[in-house]
């Protein structure tokens, strides 16, 4: 927006446009919605069809709310949820997901750690696309879109990185079998993952397809603990046994140590191609003029 176009808007829409409001309250409507709709997924647990179609619902709502705030408030094009394309970016998303998590199993396996001991009937499948779907979508509006853009608006990508990592690791605290360890990792590993996959493209799909995925192949899939937070049967009847640096222990894979390196390398190379793209945003004050 031209500083001449800025001029002539209304004090009210310049003060809705600061990177610190959009924080404050569109990150406040985004928290609530997630809340209300965690509550009705819990509110129809025992129908599990009732609460995948709340948490698409749901989720469609808040994106539209989201492309309308920067539509309608912020007067720009939302480009970082724009359909050209969305499909790839999210598959591509989906596939590293299910590719790390599957590759943390893999090695529990080959250490003796992680026993298939039968199969579960295909329903078992169901519940888990409702918890994926909320938190995929709604935690990466609320900790990239919302989070991390306001704060690289205001100081750049690194300490973008650095400020939506922490609340996103710290905010799993609130999980029942939440530890400080786990915090830590998720901090790291996904913060790092998931702030480097949107600054990849600058747009927000790679984000969700990862979120999602890896969450319903933990828990669909492998009946892994979600974050501490989540604990389903899913497709296999398994066993894990060993030392919780490796298996995670009740807080599930994110702390473990195989997804600490998996998952921190991965970032780490998509960061290096963002970089190479130019897509870090430095900060204001080192911002040409």
């Amino acid at each position: 927006m031209s500083e001449a176009t800025q001029q002539g808007t209304a004090l009210w829409l310049r003060i809705l446009q600061y990177p610190l409001t959009r924080l404050i309250v569109l990150g406040a409507i985004v928290f609530q919605l997630m809340a209300w709709t965690e509550g009705r997924i819990e509110q129809f647990k025992d129908n599990a069809i009732v609460g995948v179609a709340i948490a698409i619902a749901m989720s469609l709502a808040v994106m539209a709310i989201y492309v309308a705030w920067g539509k309608l408030i912020e007067r720009r094009a939302v480009t970082e949820l724009s359909l050209p394309g969305a499909g790839r970016e999210w598959a591509i998303g989906a596939l590293i997901g299910a590719g790390l998590y599957t590759a943390c199993v893999l090695l529990l396996m080959l250490f003796g750690m992680y026993r298939i001991e039968g199969l579960n009937p295909l329903s078992y499948m169901i519940p888990a696309v409702a918890m994926a779907v909320k938190s995929g979508v709604f935690e990466e509006l609320l900790f990239r879109g919302v989070l991390f853009r306001s704060v690289e608006d205001m100081a750049g990508s690194w300490i973008a990185i650095v400020v939506s990592s922490l609340a996103f690791g710290l905010v799993h605290l609130l999980n029942p079998e939440s530890t400080m360890a786990g915090a830590i990792y998720i901090a790291i590993e996904a913060g790092l993952l998931l702030s480097a996959a949107y600054l990849v493209t600058r747009r927000l799909w790679i984000a969700i397809g990862f979120h999602i995925v890896w969450n319903y192949v933990q828990s669909a899939v492998f009946s892994g603990v979600v974050s501490g937070g989540v604990k389903l049967p899913g497709l296999l009847q398994k066993t894990i046994e060993g030392p919780s640096l490796f298996t995670g222990g009740t807080f599930g894979m994110e702390q473990s140590i195989f997804a600490l390196v998996l998952c921190t390398a991965t970032g780490v190379v998509m960061l290096v191609i963002a970089m190479r793209r130019g897509h870090i945003v430095p900060a204001p004050w080192n911002r040409g003029t």
